[in-house]
């Protein structure tokens, strides 16, 4: 009996811790809905104190604890930048800190101090006209897991279905609520300087690249222009003196092979269309050749033939005669 008392306390035991993580789970927001709406922000311009890092998003735990400790009253924010499903979790920055004062009220000296003691810097938050939020209960722990996990899916959903433009990322932890709000305006406002500063070299590099890209393709094509003309020019002098040395024997010669040469030497000298055109041009010439290259032929056929008239013309006046 005893065994079996053990083994039934044991299951008892088990079925009850299961059943108080199960209401823990409820308690910290399990099946809260997610409602996701956009208009005016739960906050006005606020100061924070701040550090900024880059690196994976599940790394900022530590700086929440930090900031904490320093003023475990004041309300908590975390700023994210990137992307971390198109941006590497190495390359992801955000900043993370506490929230020092909020509308008209100035920030405390003593409390301003006292975080530029542990490294932390104070930057200024404008209050955005509209914005894209939701609100998920903060009451354990585990509401921040569930709450990264529920609301940033509704919220990257709403903002792809309307086409909005709503950057960066804010996580407010006010009372017992975490606060999730995306501007609508004034986004860069809400850019702290080292971020600035990152975004400035990243586009001077990418300007960069991209001369010394348009430089080198620039050159290598400058180059093989030049190249490729210095090379026609030669070819093209010397085909064209060769043409008119080698005139009188072309006329000899088949349309054939005057046509394989004029390719042949237009795919050689890499010429412009031109070029072929002219030597082209000179095949189809061969009868003004050979009437250049013959004239003492032409004249004696055309001797010949001025005779033969003379000749006929009066034997066709004594028969006209002897008729009449």
């Amino acid at each position: 009996m005893s065994d079996w008392l053990l083994i039934g306390l044991t299951g008892a035991l088990i079925v009850l811790l299961l059943l108080t993580l199960f209401g823990i789970a409820i308690y910290s927001g399990l099946f809260t809905e997610v409602v996701v709406s956009a208009g005016l922000p739960p906050i006005r311009n606020i100061t924070v104190a701040y550090k900024f890092m880059v690196g994976p998003y599940g790394d900022c735990g530590k700086l929440y604890m930090e900031s904490c400790s320093i003023s475990p009253k004041l309300c908590s924010i975390g700023v994210y930048y990137d992307n971390p499903h198109t941006v590497p979790p190495e390359k992801c920055r955000y900043i993370v800190g506490s929230i020092l004062s909020e509308g008209e009220e100035r920030p405390s000296e003593e409390q301003i101090r006292l975080f530029h003691k542990f490294g932390f810097k104070i930057f200024s938050f404008p209050a955005p006209s509209h914005v894209v939020m939701a609100t998920f209960p903060y009451t354990t722990p585990l509401s921040i897991h569930l709450a990264v996990n529920r609301v940033y899916p509704c919220l990257d959903s709403y903002i792809k279905e309307r086409k909005l433009c709503a950057h960066p990322r804010l996580e407010i932890y006010k009372g017992n609520q975490i606060y999730f709000v995306c501007p609508l305006a004034r986004q860069g406002d809400f850019y702290v300087p080292e971020m600035k500063e990152l975004e400035r070299k990243s586009k001077a590099a990418a300007a960069e690249a991209e001369d010394a890209q348009t430089d080198i393709t620039g050159a290598d094509t400058l180059s093989e222009t030049s190249s490729v003309s210095l090379e026609a020019t030669t070819e093209s002098r010397e085909t064209s003196v060769a043409t008119s040395i080698l005139s009188p024997f072309s006329a000899g010669r088949n349309r054939d092979e005057t046509d394989n040469r004029s390719e042949h030497s237009y795919s050689e000298s890499g010429a412009s269309g031109s070029s072929f055109e002219e030597l082209d041009l000179e095949g189809n010439g061969d009868g003004e050749g050979l009437a250049g290259l013959t004239p003492d032929l032409s004249s004696a056929e055309d001797q010949d033939t001025t005779k033969a008239k003379w000749t006929k013309a009066p034997i066709a006046l004594e028969k006209e005669r002897g008729e009449e």
